[in-house]
């Protein structure tokens, strides 16, 4: 027989190595379990931590926008503007400076390096004509109205300053004589259907003049001939604005009379160099600025019909009353004591017009809006072609 002692012992010792066995499997087997529910939560933590991130990421994109819009309206590229010393840079005042010509003068002014204000009140002129200048340090804004006064010839004469006036051709009305020079008095009806804005031009010069000679200051007055280019207003009845936006939209080119009535057209930047030239003059006697290069109204049509590739047709309406029947600026003067002629031809003035009024068309298309060529500009049933 075998002792019991020894059996027990080595059952006993069997058994603890099971115990221990199971024991280290029960402890591999639990940290298993727990890590497996460590990972499944952590996946559930990186689902959740990315819906979040989502959601912020949804939030904070408008804002990011916004951040990026301010950081460009601080950091804003202005044209390039050249750096003139205290006693050259001037200080300058334009009155409609928001309008056609008034921004191209604005923009002269600008670049020149001197400091302009500039008042409109927005009635024709538009802010974003000038709007690439606004927090430029020479540039100031106002938006103002002049049925409420600015009394700038009164300012003018407190700070020393020169008063230039933007007067017209039309001061010659329906001339008589051919081709217009500063010594002609005009050939104006003073109550016909014009009468306001020829009468009023006239009257404007001799007021300036007559506060020149009363109050010594200084007055240059440019009588300005057809000009076009861009940021011409669409719907101002003008008769380049008129053509071109008839033209781009297939519409007819409405044409008052026969069409024989001459014009002659210059762009806005050959404008804009000679009232810079006139105003740093010594020329206190009016001054035609002008291109001399006379179209017909009808030739005119017929171009725009080309350089806009349109299949308009040309509408021929009742003649307008005291329609001036030829228009061409005498321009020695303007040669002689200002050294200026118009150097932009005719037709690359054109395109660059017509280039702007296409661009025009297609943003107020994707606003939903297309605006439709006036007749022309109305004055009580007055048409004009100019």
């Amino acid at each position: 027989m075998v002792s019991k002692g020894p059996l027990l012992r080595l059952l006993t010792a069997i058994n603890r190595r099971r115990m221990k066995l199971l024991m280290g499997l029960a402890f591999i087997a639990y940290v298993a379990s727990v890590w497996g529910n460590f990972v499944n939560m952590r996946s559930l933590q990186d689902i959740g931590d990315q819906k979040v991130e989502s959601k912020i990421e949804e939030a904070v994109a408008p804002l990011r926008e916004k951040i990026k819009d301010l950081e460009k309206s601080f950091t804003q590229k202005y044209p390039p503007v050249k750096f003139l010393s205290e006693k050259d840079r001037k200080r300058i005042l334009i009155t409609g400076g928001a309008g056609f010509v008034g921004s191209h003068l604005t923009d002269k002014l600008m670049m020149d390096g001197h400091e302009v204000t500039v008042v409109d009140n927005f009635f024709t002129g538009r802010k974003r004509n000038v709007e690439h200048w606004i927090g430029h340090e020479n540039f100031e804004l106002i938006n103002h109205d002049v049925v409420e006064p600015l009394y700038i010839e009164g300012l003018a004469k407190r700070v020393g300053a020169r008063l230039l006036l933007a007067s017209t051709s039309e001061v010659y009305g329906d001339p008589e004589v051919h081709p217009q020079n500063e010594d002609y008095w005009g050939h104006v009806n003073p109550i016909g259907p014009r009468a306001c804005y020829d009468e009023g031009k006239r009257v404007a010069e001799t007021m300036c003049y007559a506060y020149m000679k009363q109050e010594g200051v200084e007055v240059r007055v440019a009588r300005i001939f057809n000009t076009f280019g861009p940021r011409m207003h669409m719907n101002d009845g003008r008769v380049v604005s008129n053509f071109i936006l008839q033209a781009l939209q297939g519409e007819p080119l409405t044409v008052y009379g026969p069409g024989t009535q001459t014009r002659a057209f210059q762009y806005v930047s050959d404008l804009v160099n000679g009232l810079v030239a006139l105003m740093n003059s010594n020329v206190s006697s009016p001054v035609n600025l002008g291109n001399p290069e006379e179209h017909t109204i009808l030739e005119f049509a017929q171009l725009i019909k080309k350089l806009v590739g349109s299949g308009s047709e040309i509408q021929f309406l009742s003649e307008a009353q005291d329609d001036p029947q030829k228009r061409k600026p005498d321009i020695r003067k303007a040669k002689l004591l200002l050294g200026w002629e118009p150097v932009v031809p005719l037709e690359e003035g054109l395109n660059k017009a017509i280039h702007y009024f296409r661009k025009e068309l297609e943003y107020q298309a994707n606003n939903q809006y297309i605006p439709k060529p006036k007749p022309a500009r109305m004055k009580k049933g007055r048409t004009r072609h100019n």
